[in-house]
């Protein structure tokens, strides 16, 4: 799933790119990727983009004096830019394209979703505050207000492990699984420690993993191309999506829980005090 730094980057490859130009047509190839309908995506057409925002992991494309294309790339979407849009009209049910947006010069980009669960979400509004993903949204963590003294209010009374709370978009926006399993290994901690047991050493230790693991993100993603986004973001990940290798700090085997439909990966050495996590869902196959 796209998080915070690649959606980052994916605003600011939008904003060189698409700012200044007509939108000439919208597509929606697969309609379950709307949410919304009134007003429709032809109401796009004939505005010129004015700004691409970030909120979260929702991207906002602005126009001038018309609505806001406003997506969420879910667990399996992404976005494909192309300088030269392929002719004609797309087919429906082929293949995994869900919506294209066609400029006046001949460019654009298709948002494509893989696999069955269709999770791409797409909304025309006129304010993105009418999107209830965005309006529901808790503190950048990498706005500027954003303050150790903001962070450890959140956490104060947090019952929920530090997994869950670091992907709680209402708690603090645009972390999700991969970036906070890397927030927790650069603090040291154990993805099921509660937030509200937290020293204030740790409270600070886990606010500098945060605003650094994702500041290097970023910074890795600028200027990267829509297409290699995926790959520059799997080569900065120290656990997350490898299990069974050596953890770069200590070396280590990093090792992985899984739920129904998602998994964590850490480092006991460094997190857990050297003792692995219980895996219940394996512990069940086992039995």
């Amino acid at each position: 799933m796209p998080e915070l730094p690649e959606v980052e980057a994916l605003r600011g490859f939008l904003t060189e790119h698409l700012t200044g130009r007509e939108i000439v047509r919208v597509l929606p190839v697969a309609i379950s990727v709307l949410k919304t309908y009134d007003p429709p995506p032809t109401a796009l057409e004939g505005h010129r983009v004015a700004g691409v925002h970030r909120y979260g992991k929702f991207l906002d494309v602005e126009t001038e004096g018309g609505p806001r294309l406003v997506t969420h790339l879910a667990r399996a979407g992404w976005l494909h830019w192309k300088d030269s849009l392929p002719s004609g009209m797309p087919r429906p049910g082929k293949g995994p394209l869900a919506l294209r947006v066609a400029l006046e010069t001949g460019a654009g980009f298709d948002l494509t979703e893989a696999g069955t669960q269709k999770r791409l979400a797409v909304y025309v509004v006129a304010d993105p505050q009418e999107v209830p993903g965005v309006a529901r949204l808790g503190p950048d963590p990498l706005a500027d207000g954003f303050d150790e003294a903001r962070f450890a209010a959140l956490l104060d009374g947090e019952r929920r492990q530090l997994k869950g709370a670091l992907r709680d978009q209402s708690l603090i926006a645009g972390v999700g699984n991969a970036y906070s399993d890397e927030i927790l290994h650069a603090a040291k901690m154990s993805p099921f420690k509660l937030a509200a047991s937290l020293t204030d050493e740790e409270t600070a230790r886990l606010y500098a993993a945060l605003r650094d693991t994702l500041t290097q993100a970023v910074e890795r993603s600028r200027g990267v191309a829509a297409g290699r986004l995926k790959a520059e973001k799997k080569s900065g990940l120290r656990v997350h999506g490898r299990t069974g290798e050596p953890c770069p700090v200590c070396g280590d085997t990093v090792r992985e829980v899984s739920f129904s439909d998602s998994s964590l990966q850490y480092c006991p050495t460094c997190q857990t005090g050297g003792k692995p996590l219980a895996d219940r869902r394996m512990s069940r196959l086992l039995k």
